[in-house]
């Protein structure tokens, strides 16, 4: 134990990186779970897009939507979501799964979207490079 106290303080600055990068995964986990977003593996929302005709939004920019998206994915960047709500009001009582590059901007996203009256929504987690990861279909048609 002496070791491990005697090492702690020789790297204390490896330490207080430890515990902020716990702090943050936390936080980010509790944030989630206060904006009542609900999250979805490519499993999930494969399973959704087939049996319940969900509609996919891609919230990343035009140049990382050209290189490629999920098919049939709406593309509304995150900056412009608001001005475009009533496009996913089309959506009824149908899932709306919304991505991004990583999954922090998709959740914002789920909660602005909960906000204005729009229930059925997911995030998708890891966004497009856990789709890729799953080895699932991309487009790069507009």
């Amino acid at each position: 134990m002496s070791d491990f106290i005697e090492f702690a303080q020789h790297n204390w600055l490896l330490f207080l990186a430890l515990f902020a990068i716990l702090g943050m995964l936390v936080g980010s986990e509790i944030l989630r779970k206060m904006r009542g977003v609900r999250t979805l593996n490519t499993a999930e929302a494969l399973r959704l897009i087939n049996d319940q005709e969900a509609w996919v939004v891609d919230i990343r920019d035009a140049g990382d939507y050209r290189e490629g998206h999920i098919p049939q994915a709406r593309h509304i960047p995150f900056a412009a979501l608001r001005e475009r709500l009533g496009e996913l009001a089309k959506a009824g009582g149908k899932p709306v799964i919304v991505y991004c590059r990583g999954g922090a901007t998709s959740q914002s996203a789920c909660a602005l979207l909960k906000k204005h009256g729009i229930a059925n929504v997911y995030s998708l987690n890891g966004g497009l490079p856990a789709w890729l990861d799953a080895h699932l279909p991309v487009s790069r048609k507009k």
